[in-house]
């Protein structure tokens, strides 16, 4: 799954990159736009937002305030606080799905194209709708592995216990990893 993630995002990102490149050099440089270039551009950009927020509901890695962890001192206490804020995701994600499927039936029913290309709109404003039930299902994942912990099915929380003078994120292991990788080369 990581893997899956990893390389529909760098294309996407990719493309995006592409496109906007395009556009620029063409209409500055040339000063000649390219036609319909916006329209094929917005589908990786949609696609790619929306899947950047699949991609961290899957990691659980969302934006959030994480002020209460810092008095919380068991890993119970955060595991119930994490499965609280799980919950509210569920219900508000539930909330937002029911209306994206009220606006991804009302654009399969209306079935529009856009106006220089003539592609089908469903293309990306479908992404929305498959998003949240994608992001909803990776929060009830999470939601089901931190009530495994509080009932005693499970023998760890979701997340490993943190300091909360010196949190782990990605970053911080990226910098270990390079740190680390350039004091093995100096030893060479």
């Amino acid at each position: 799954m990581e893997r899956l993630f990893r390389y529909t995002l760098t294309l996407l990102i990719g493309t995006v990159a592409i496109c906007q490149f395009i556009q620029v050099i063409t209409r500055y440089l040339f000063e000649t736009p390219i036609m319909g270039l916006e329209e094929a551009a917005i589908i990786p950009t949609i696609w790619l937002y929306i899947l950047g927020s699949v991609n961290a509901s899957r990691e659980d890695t969302q934006i959030r305030a994480n002020v209460l962890d810092i008095f919380l001192k068991t890993e119970r206490a955060r595991a119930l606080l994490q499965a609280i804020a799980d919950t509210v995701s569920i219900v508000v994600s539930v909330w937002l799905t029911l209306w994206a499927w009220d606006y991804f039936t009302y654009a399969l029913r209306v079935d529009k194209e856009t106006p220089t290309l003539y592609l089908p709109t469903i293309i990306y404003e479908s992404a929305l709708f498959i998003g949240l039930v994608l992001m909803i299902a990776f929060t009830l994942w999470h939601l089901l592995r931190n009530l495994g912990f509080l009932f005693g099915v499970r023998q760890h929380p979701d997340h490993a216990p943190e300091d909360p003078d010196y949190p782990e994120t990605s970053e911080v292991h990226e910098f270990r990893v390079l740190t680390d990788s350039q004091k093995d080369s100096s030893h060479d």
